[in-house]
């Protein structure tokens, strides 16, 4: 029997939730369980996904990577699941896209570099026109911070966000310095440290991933480098400011779809619901994991739309797609989402929203 044919036997809908579990996005790995955990129970208590009931299988996608491709061509080749929704790294999407186009639709929830065209590829997450050019368009704004310096990590999403963050600065006013990019583990930051304060960068833009940048904001800090420079992370959640501490948090920034501290009633009710659910020791509850609940919610409306779980039946039908979630109204555009995107200031150890951005 063909694992085409068996998942069409099955009486439920099984979703690969594929997340970091390990390495140092591996912080991020509980809120994103926790929130998918959520987003299938309200699934199912609305009836399901073409009335048949939701089952995660959780994958850690910080495993190697050949590792990782294997196991999700496995998963698919066996007919165990219909989907991968997940928040993950860039190269693990890389490997993930061969084993899924043409076969089973693919959410990824997180904010990244721009320019997936996989097939039946979705994507919940902000690309740097729609979160960071906007972000240094109003830092420069209301601060006058025009010379930036980069660092991030080795690899996809930190090479090709710098790349078009340099293209993005020959078209304005905003200055890239000079770059810097650490192995992905790396806690050697002293080369960067240097070129830094030694710079006409005002502000440093980090690329770095959860502990990673945790690590950095320590580093910055204890060099005194926070008292006359701004940071601006694009992958920072609570759990990132918790894990740097206090006194590693001032003058840092970042932008999103999603902040606990946005006063609205569907992100507060979101946030009420969550801390019912997990109670008071629940995983910090931050952007990187409601974006699993926000992917999720999103297969749904996609499978939902096209009354199939089939990628052609929903290409068809996914720019009618729409949900309501935590981020408000939520619409499908092409492969991409459109949301609202905010600015936001660490206040020790959490977020204060400044300004809604505008792309």
């Amino acid at each position: 029997m063909t694992g085409r044919s068996l998942r069409g036997r099955r009486e439920s809908v099984d979703l690969a939730l594929a997340v970091p579990l390990s390495g140092p996005a591996g912080m991020f790995g509980p809120s994103c369980e926790a929130s998918a955990e959520l987003a299938i129970e309200d699934i199912n208590a609305a009836g399901g996904i073409l009335d048949r009931p939701v089952r995660l299988h959780p994958i850690d996608a910080a495993a190697p990577l050949p590792e990782l491709t294997a196991h999700v061509d496995r998963m698919i080749g066996a007919g165990l699941i219909d989907g991968v929704v997940g928040w993950h790294l860039s190269n693990a999407r890389k490997v993930i896209t061969p084993q899924t186009a043409g076969r089973i639709p693919y959410v990824y929830t997180t904010f990244y570099e721009g320019g997936e065209d996989s097939d039946g590829v979705y994507m919940v997450g902000e690309t740097p026109d729609q979160q960071l050019f906007p972000a240094l368009r109003w830092m420069r704004a209301e601060f006058g911070i025009r010379h930036w310096y980069i660092v991030g990590n080795d690899y996809i999403w930190p090479r090709e966000t710098a790349r078009a963050t340099v293209e993005f600065s020959s078209e304005s006013d905003i200055d890239v310095v000079g770059a810097t990019f650490v192995p992905l583990g790396g806690r050697d930051f002293a080369a960067a440290l240097e070129l830094i304060g030694s710079s006409a960068a005002q502000g440093v833009l980090l690329l770095l991933v959860g502990a990673d940048c945790a690590a950095f904001n320590r580093a910055f800090a204890a060099a005194g480098l926070d008292e006359c420079r701004m940071r601006l992370g694009m992958m920072i959640g609570e759990d990132v400011l918790y894990a740097g501490g206090a006194d590693s948090t001032r003058g840092l920034f970042t932008a999103c779809g999603y902040f606990e501290s946005v006063v609205s009633q569907a992100g507060m009710d979101f946030g009420a619901r969550y801390a019912d659910r997990f109670g008071a020791h629940a995983p910090a509850l931050n952007n990187i994991g409601e974006s699993c609940y926000e992917g999720l919610l999103l297969f749904a409306s996609l499978a939902e739309q096209a009354r199939s779980l089939d990628l052609r039946a929903i290409e068809r039908t996914a720019s009618n797609a729409t949900y309501h979630g935590p981020r408000g109204e939520v619409r499908v555009r092409g492969v991409h989402t459109t949301q609202p995107v905010y600015l936001a200031g660490a206040d020790r150890l959490d977020f204060t929203v400044h300004a809604e951005l505008t792309s």
